[in-house]
Formats: C-alpha cells, sequence, structure tokens
C-alpha cells in the first residue's frame, strides 16, 4: 500500500474501511487484515456512503479497491457475527447486513465513474461482491477466488449467481456446488475478472491509471491494464466434462453423474457436493437456474430472500459452526441427502 496516502475513516464510521484521495482518483482500504477483510454491518454502511459522495464529486474521476494486509481483499461477509446474532434469537441483525450488502453490490454494479477492484490474494464470498461487479477487475497471479457458501449452510449470494449463470459449460455451476478455490486466470474465465495484472502490485497499475485521468483522459479498459500472457486457465481443461455433468435442475442427477463419470476430476468434485450442506447445494442449484434469466436487482432480491431463509434454517449456524467455530470439519446437516430435500419449498422461497 502507499504509504503516502493519507487514509481516515468517512465521516460518522469507523476504522475498518479507510479513505483517501490521491489526485483524480478516491482510494478505499478495508481494514480488517488480520480476518482478511471481513465485511461488517458496519464496513457495508461506511462504503455506500463514501461511495455515494464520490460519485456527486466532480474532483474524482475513478475509484479503486484494495484490500489491506498481504492476504488478500476480502474473505467475504462475517459470518460468525451473523450466526451469533440468529443464535441469540436476532435474525433480523442478520438480515440487515445482507440487505445493506446487496445494495453496496448494486451501487458498485451501477457506479456511475470507473471503479478498479484490486482482486489480489483471498477474494471470496461477500469479496467477490464488491468487486466482480466492477468496472475494471484485476487479479494477480496470487488470487485465490471461490464462492464456498455451501459449506457453511448458505449459498453463492452478493449477485454472484447473476454472472455464474453466464460463464462457458457450466462452470459456473461447478464453482457454485462445490465451493471450490479457483485462480486469477480462473476467475478470468468465469466472467467474474478482467484480466491478470501484469505487475504483483497495484503501485505499477495506478502510475498507468493516474496521470491519464489527471489529463482529463478516459480510464483505461481493463484489458489494457493487463497482462499480455497466453496462459491457459488451470479449469479451462474442466470444460470437457463439467457441460454434461452439471445440466439440469436435479442437484441428486447431478450428484449422480458426476459420481459415475470416468473423469477423475468429476469424482472428486462429487466428493465436494457430497460434504455440503444438502439443502444448501439444491437451493443453489434452483437459483443458479433462475438467475439466468433474470437481471441483477432481481437476482440480489433473489438473494435477499434466500438469505432470510438460510439464516432461520439450521444448516447456516451448524455449517458456521463446523467450520469456522469448532472447526471439527463435521457437520451434523438438516437432510440425509440430496434427495430429502423439499424442493417445493426451495422454489416457493425463491419466487417470494
Amino acid at each position: 500500500m502507499d504509504d503516502q496516502l493519507d487514509l481516515a475513516p468517512a465521516p460518522g464510521h469507523g476504522e475498518e474501511v479507510l479513505y483517501a484521495t490521491d489526485g483524480p482518483l478516491g482510494r478505499v482500504v478495508l481494514n480488517r487484515p488480520r480476518a482478511i477483510n471481513s465485511l461488517t454491518l458496519g464496513m457495508c454502511r461506511s462504503l455506500l456512503d463514501q461511495l455515494r459522495r464520490w460519485a456527486d464529486d466532480d474532483a474524482v474521476r475513478a475509484v479503486v479497491v484494495q484490500g489491506a494486509g498481504d492476504r488478500g481483499l476480502c474473505a467475504g461477509g462475517d459470518v460468525r457475527a451473523l450466526r451469533e446474532a440468529v443464535l441469540a434469537g436476532r435474525p433480523e441483525d442478520a438480515e440487515e447486513f445482507w440487505r445493506v450488502e446487496y445494495l453496496l453490490d448494486q451501487l458498485v454494479a451501477e457506479y456511475p465513474k470507473p471503479y478498479l477492484a484490486w482482486m489480489d490474494g483471498v477474494v471470496m464470498g461477500g469479496g467477490l461482491g464488491i468487486s466482480a461487479h466492477a468496472s475494471h477487475r484485476l487479479v494477480t497471479d496470487r488470487t485465490r477466488a471461490a464462492m464456498p457458501e455451501t459449506i457453511i449452510g448458505f449459498f453463492p449470494d452478493v449477485g454472484m449467481l447473476h454472472r455464474l449463470a453466464q460463464a462457458p459449460d457450466e462452470l459456473g455451476t461447478h464453482a457454485a456446488l462445490t465451493g471450490a478455490t479457483f485462480s486469477g486466470s480462473d476467475a478470468v474465465l468465469l466472467g467474474l475478472a478482467d484480466a491478470v495484472a501484469p505487475v504483483p502490485d497495484l503501485t505499477g497499475v495506478l502510475a498507468q491509471v493516474r496521470p491519464v485521468l489527471a489529463d482529463d483522459g478516459p480510464m483505461p479498459e481493463a484489458a489494457q491494464l493487463g497482462a499480455d500472457t497466453a496462459t491457459e486457465a488451470p479449469w479451462q481443461q474442466h470444460r470437457a466434462w463439467t457441460a454434461g455433468c452439471y445440466a439440469g435442475e436435479d442437484a441428486a442427477a447431478v450428484l449422480a453423474r458426476l459420481e459415475s463419470s470416468p473423469v477423475e476430476a468429476a469424482r472428486e468434485a462429487a466428493g465436494l457436493i457430497r460434504q455440503r450442506s444438502p439443502h444448501s447445494v439444491v437451493l443453489t442449484l434452483a437459483a443458479l437456474r433462475r438467475a439466468a434469466g433474470l437481471p441483477l436487482p432481481e437476482v440480489l432480491a433473489q438473494d435477499l430472500r434466500a438469505a432470510a431463509d438460510c439464516g432461520r434454517h439450521p444448516d447456516f449456524a451448524e455449517g458456521v459452526r463446523a467450520q469456522l467455530v469448532d472447526k471439527d470439519r463435521q457437520p451434523r446437516w438438516a437432510d440425509p441427502d440430496l434427495a430429502a430435500v423439499d424442493t417445493a419449498e426451495v422454489r416457493a422461497v425463491l419466487e417470494g
């Protein structure tokens, strides 16, 4: 991070998000490095307020978002805090977080100025929400991205199903159901990023951007800021089997095809899905299929309905416990398998 930045919190907000003006740039630094900058309700409110101010500030030509520390942009929402609210009998607190977070994601997607997301290191869950909807999305060779929510009894939210539904050959379905981690070049393949940065730090990228904007020139396209590389995304090789295995709307049938596939990677994917909450897997596939025909605002509205339902479902508290609190990795899901999940109830939630 540039030590010359005069970083400060937004008026009326805490220091978990810091801001500065850097010539023509509005700089945003998520500032919870020990938690890989996981988002809280206060952080989302701060970001909403400051981004709205900069949208009306003619001196700010573009916004740049990065994470403090060297571990990543953002590991997602602070789901342990959300679990605590649910267990304390305050599910409405969790729902307020999701409501504000999705407003933020919508603002990023519709931002009236260039918005450059520096997607270095860990970028997961809500971290993709504030970056993958941006106008300029740069990953690095250190990027490790994922939507891992099915392992905690949740689903890929923050509008990501809108993006993943458009990915080629059902790669988005693979990412959504398994929660598998993917590289920066894979993020480009999935449509969640634009280019791999040619340098390991943001300073070099901004050295290209700042003088252009200072001279009232247009923001360079994201592809111009990326590397000229022929490196193939590792997930490219999966396209030979994902299109067939993940077709359709029946999660149990998808799992059966994966398990019977002669391709080792497909059987490994089946193993990952077996570990996930059956309710979350069924919900995710149904929500993904609906998202394919919806604009982003309607996907986010669907996300809010599904998030509220998940917050009240026992798998959410249990999944967070097993994965992040006790860390025993032995969740006791409410349903024994995918076939036991009530698909009519899932559809009713999604359709509102």
